[in-house]
């Protein structure tokens, strides 16, 4: 079995332990590979054959490149740069009976609060540094074993077992230091920035767990990581338009923020980030085109993990419509419109991936319950273009450690870097792909 593209993945994941440093790896990525940073401040000319990537926010990032000839239209691909934690709150040390010092969080997104406790965990983030210039903003992370979440003794708490209800107010807050040792979490902050304490002005500091991602199973069929929701599709998609061949579409690598909490930011998939983007690429052609008419040409894959069936609970799984690890990429299906796919675009994507030589299987809940979301929709709403929801069959999503399986990730890797060297044309009722 093939393991490298999986230690690669991981290996980003260690490097990206928020969305921020996701998007600072993936930017790092694209300059080394000829890409040229744009600016949403000023309009920047664009060449055809140029390579080019946006950052909004630090955390969200748009990468593309132009075709020399006259494009037919766009191929996009995203993913999500966030996944479930703990932010610290403004006020952030807390006093733990005047003897211990806890940090005072609160949650970002729907993880599963149990599998924080009694982990090596940090802190990592960006901060807003006051200089004699201006505002400065810097990536830290605290790159040690620095907190804890310590459960409570079973002998104290007999209903630890029985389905206990945490609350986060009080169960989820780190252990941080002893009172004694006078030191605050910004006092250590400001120590890896290289400022004073009372310069920094703002911050964005998230929990993360320290855990290395590893490879298990008998013949490491399996991979265990913190963030594989949804790093493991962000990495794999970045891979793909990067290997691509030239083609006359033009491909867009899109990477968005906050999808654990619904998108509805100014750098989330509801924003006006990829459209505006898009917008800008027709205005900069030579020939004259209209935005409706490329994207009438385009398709856009929405990346993102799905579950797997358990194989302790195969019950929580619809009968007939469950994927499972390292058996090919999930297409995803929701009668209302939780994800994007219909019949002409799971076809379509059907189509591609047996081209590239990668297996598919599908997804759709159980019909007595609820589901979650993800990008498509929302970016559809924006930009409407043909379709599909795809992910990686994956176990315990939002816990703050995940499994997978190994194969996936060079299947992802396969079919988008086929994606990113297709365009499609429609024409008379007929939809093509053109290799």
């Amino acid at each position: 079995m093939n393991t490298a593209l999986t230690r690669e993945l991981l290996s980003f994941i260690g490097k990206s332990p928020t969305a921020y440093h996701a998007a600072a790896s993936a930017a790092e990525t694209l300059s080394q590979n000829g890409f040229v940073p744009l600016t949403e401040q000023s309009e920047e000319p664009l060449s055809p054959g140029g390579k080019y990537y946006i950052l909004r926010n630090g955390s969200s990032l748009l990468a593309f490149r132009l075709p020399q000839e006259r494009p037919t239209g766009f191929m996009i691909c995203a993913s999500h740069s966030d996944s479930p934690t703990f932010k610290l709150k403004p006020n952030a040390d807390s006093d733990a009976f005047g003897r211990y010092v806890s940090l005072n969080t609160e949650r970002y997104g729907g993880m599963i609060l149990s599998s924080w406790f009694d982990r090596p965990l940090s802190v990592a983030g960006r901060v807003a540094v006051e200089t004699d210039e201006g505002l400065k903003i810097r990536l830290v992370n605290l790159d040690r074993d620095l907190l804890v979440i310590p459960n409570v003794a079973i002998h104290m708490n007999h209903a630890l077992n029985n389905g206990y209800v945490y609350n986060p107010q009080c169960d989820t807050l780190p252990l941080f230091a002893e009172k004694a040792s006078e030191c605050g979490i910004f006092d250590l902050v400001a120590e890896a920035c290289k400022t004073a304490k009372e310069k920094i002005a703002g911050h964005d500091l998230f929990l993360y767990c320290r855990e290395k991602g590893v490879l298990f199973g008998a013949k490491e069929e399996f991979f265990l990581s913190p963030r594989i929701d949804n790093l493991e599709c962000a990495w794999t998609s970045l891979r793909g338009f990067l290997e691509a061949d030239p083609t006359r579409a033009i491909p867009v690598y899109a990477l968005f923020d906050n999808e654990e909490t619904g998108s509805e930011s100014k750098q989330g998939a509801a924003s006006d980030f990829l459209l505006n983007t898009l917008c800008r690429i027709v205005r900069s052609l030579p020939e004259k085109e209209s935005t409706a008419s490329l994207l009438a040409n385009s398709f856009m894959l929405s990346a993102d993990n799905a579950h797997g069936r358990h194989p302790n609970h195969p019950e929580l799984a619809d009968r007939e419509n469950f994927p499972v690890m390292n058996e090919g990429i999930v297409i995803k299906y929701n009668a209302s419109q939780r994800y994007t796919t219909d019949g002409v675009s799971a076809a379509l994507f059907k189509a591609l991936c047996k081209k590239a030589g990668v297996p598919t299987q599908v997804y759709a809940n159980r019909s007595d319950m609820a589901g979650g979301s993800t990008l498509g929709s929302i970016l559809n709403t924006r930009v409407s273009v043909k379709t599909v929801d795809i992910g990686l069959a994956q176990l315990a999503m939002h816990s703050a450690c995940e499994t997978a399986g190994t194969r996936d990730a060079a299947y992802m890797y396969e079919a988008c870097r086929l994606f990113f060297s297709a365009s499609l044309t429609e024409k008379n009722n007929l939809i093509k792909w053109n290799f």
